[in-house]
């Protein structure tokens, strides 16, 4: 038996949009996926200084249930101790690659012991809107990414920068061990974060955007967390 999620989305491609359901049968979080390596030892470093010890190789492709995957505008989270990353995703449907949004939602409290654990124990938020990826190969290093958050009524800048920052995704998948024609229908990837301005930091709500200047565009993910107190 394979279990799988379905969730409602739109793709656009050339110029025209459609919305569809699909089932989403496997989900994989990569970590560690910065191609300047300053960069990424500084996102590393952010970790370290919370108590969660360096990857034993980067990449890293953790997999998720993929029940966590949601686009919930708000959900819950144990905790004080959690908060999101912006992030591109790749999704495989019919036979074709497509890039969306997504926030790698973690508890950095249970990071710092089990990263794995970490990653599953929160939900996976993604914007509905997805892209053709074979659309925007001729000018992939131009997407932007950015974040910001709200504490206590501020709104703050979070993250900002270029997907540059990030391996390619023919990249991400020749490691993971798949190429795009060989990548199933049905996976779903989120493909690495940038360094946080001012420190990693919980929040009330979380917004990213993912643009492609060129094209005039952009997708939008928000999302607002519920805090359950946690019994010490």
């Amino acid at each position: 038996m394979t279990i799988t999620t379905q969730h409602e989305l739109e793709f656009f491609s050339e110029g025209s949009s459609t919305i569809r359901t699909i089932e989403i049968f496997d989900l994989v979080i990569a970590g560690w996926t910065g191609r300047n390596v300053e960069a990424m030892e500084a996102h590393i470093a952010e970790l370290e200084a919370l108590g969660i010890k360096r990857p034993s190789k980067t990449p890293t492709y953790y997999r998720v249930t993929v029940d966590q995957l949601t686009t919930d505008k708000k959900f819950q989270v144990i905790g004080e101790d959690s908060s999101g990353e912006v992030e591109y995703v790749l999704l495989k449907d019919q036979d074709t690659l497509w890039v969306g949004l997504g926030s790698d939602h973690t508890d950095r409290k249970v990071e710092a012991f089990d990263v794995t654990l970490s990653k599953q124990i929160c939900r996976k938020p993604i914007a509905r809107t997805f892209w053709r990826y074979d659309e925007l190969i001729d000018h992939w290093d131009t997407l932007l990414l950015s974040s910001k958050i709200e504490r206590d009524g501020s709104v703050e800048k979070y993250q900002e920068g270029s997907v540059s920052a990030m391996r390619t995704p023919q990249d991400l998948l020749k490691i993971y061990g798949s190429s795009p024609e060989e990548w199933r229908n049905g996976t779903l990837m989120f493909c690495g974060t940038l360094a946080v301005e001012g420190g990693v930091r919980p929040a009330n709500s979380f917004t990213a955007e993912l643009t492609d200047p060129q094209m005039g565009r952009s997708i939008i993910l928000a999302y607002e967390i519920e805090t359950i107190p946690a019994e010490e």
